[in-house]
């Protein structure tokens, strides 16, 4: 699938999820807000039938029609007006009953007005099974305090709003599981198209890495086979050395993707011992400096002013700075010129790789350590390579429980540092 047609596909797809998703939430509000609006109705019924049911028990039912007795002050808390004496077990016998009837299956709490006290008397917490408490909810009062009044109020309405609206929190939750779904898909397949072409350039350049040193030795055998070959001492001698030199570059490449094979099937076992980091740098430097990189390369170091131990394997530890000293050497377009200090701080033992090559662009430092990445050129490859030394040296450094991150060296080049937990 191209570039071009992916992007294209998942632009589509998000909006239309978006869509959907916008349309699901105004369905879902305007249900929530008919809700409330039919628990005020309902509940403004049901209040007025209590009030009716209290004043028929005091035969004084001649002016009912002509008030409104219910006064909704919000939408969890309503005062009726009854203009005579409220008799609390029955108020509460009338407000369970038609609250029932209208279906509001939550709990409530009332309290009656005493025009004699001037207060709020018998507070009382109604929960939804009809379990009785006293309530500690302070009832605002009304601005007429010359009659009897009965203020209710819903300290919790969801149960309401739940049953009216658990179809659509149903829906809302599929809908959900299907986006997030959808989005993992979508993750999985863009994924899964990088690292295709990632595993297409490492492929390539492995083909490459292969085929060069197999075709230059192919050639030197063929010279070799000439029997007039031995006449000419300094030509065999030429041709020994290239099938040296390029059988020692096939068995490096061989070497490191069988090295990958071994750490993605977890096989790193460490065997740890005690090193000295001076003598051990000293010592990779210097073998490094007769390879054939090393040669082209300045390579100073800053020991520091006293004696470090590590625990570490030698292997794989001599195996990481070599990677880190090649890469230095190979991404640099002037004489290369490598520093490292080794310090450190209250927590660390620090090795800093400091070099003059091409640097790395903040954007990809933290993907150069990925398996088979390397840093985009366009179509221009001057430095060939499979992206592995540096996903071995994160996976070498994890194993060891180290850190290690990259900068950019003002002067131009990079620097690589190498955080070893100090222990007592």
């Amino acid at each position: 699938m191209k570039g071009k047609t992916l992007k294209y596909i998942i632009l589509l797809a998000t909006i239309s999820v978006a869509g959907v998703l916008s349309i699901q939430f105004f369905f879902l509000r305007n249900s929530y807000n008919y809700s409330e609006k039919q628990f005020r109705e309902s509940t403004a019924v049901a209040l007025k039938e209590v009030a009716w049911q209290l004043l028929t028990a005091t035969g004084n039912t001649a002016n009912f029609d002509s008030i409104a007795p219910v006064e909704i002050v919000s939408n969890s808390y309503y005062i009726v007006n009854i203009d005579a004496i409220i008799d609390y077990d029955l108020l509460k016998f009338h407000l369970t009953e038609e609250l029932k009837k209208h279906q509001i299956y939550t709990s409530f709490e009332f309290a009656i007005y005493n025009p004699s006290s001037g207060e709020m008397e018998q507070k009382t917490y109604m929960t939804e099974r009809e379990e009785e408490k006293t309530s500690t909810f302070s009832f605002p009062q009304n601005e007429n305090e010359t009659s009897s009044y009965f203020a209710v109020h819903f300290p919790d309405r969801s149960p309401y709003f739940h049953s009216r609206l658990s179809v659509w929190y149903l829906f809302t939750g599929l809908l959900l599981v299907v986006v997030l779904f959808f989005g993992y898909t979508l993750s999985v397949i863009i994924r899964q198209r990088q690292l295709s072409e990632i595993q297409k350039n490492f492929i390539n350049n492995l083909t490459h890495e292969l085929k060069t040193p197999i075709s230059s030795i192919s050639l030197a055998a063929r010279v070799l086979n000439n029997e007039k070959i031995v006449q000419t001492p300094e030509r065999l001698l030429e041709y020994a050395q290239i099938i040296e030199e390029q059988n020692n570059r096939l068995s490096k490449n061989v070497e490191k993707v069988l090295n990958l094979a071994s750490l993605e099937k977890n096989r790193i076992h460490l065997n740890l011992e005690k090193i000295e980091l001076q003598e051990f740098i000293k010592e990779v430097t210097d073998y490094f400096e007769q390879s054939d990189s090393g040669q082209e390369a300045t390579i100073k170091l800053n020991p520091g002013s006293q004696k470090e131990f590590v625990f570490a394997d030698k292997f794989h530890f001599n195996n990481l700075v070599m990677n880190i000293l090649e890469n230095s050497v190979k991404y640099c377009e002037k004489k290369p010129l490598i520093i490292i200090d080794l310090c450190r701080d209250k927590n660390y033992k620090i090795i800093k790789f400091t070099d003059n090559g091409i640097g790395i662009p903040k954007k990809h430092q933290k993907k150069i350590f990925k398996r088979f990445y390397r840093v985009p050129t366009g179509n221009v490859h001057n430095v060939k390579g499979f992206g592995l030394g540096l996903d071995y040296v994160r996976k070498i450094t994890k194993a060891h429980g180290w850190k290690i991150k990259v900068d950019n060296n003002p002067d131009g080049g990079s620097i690589f540092t190498l955080l070893i937990r100090a222990t007592k």
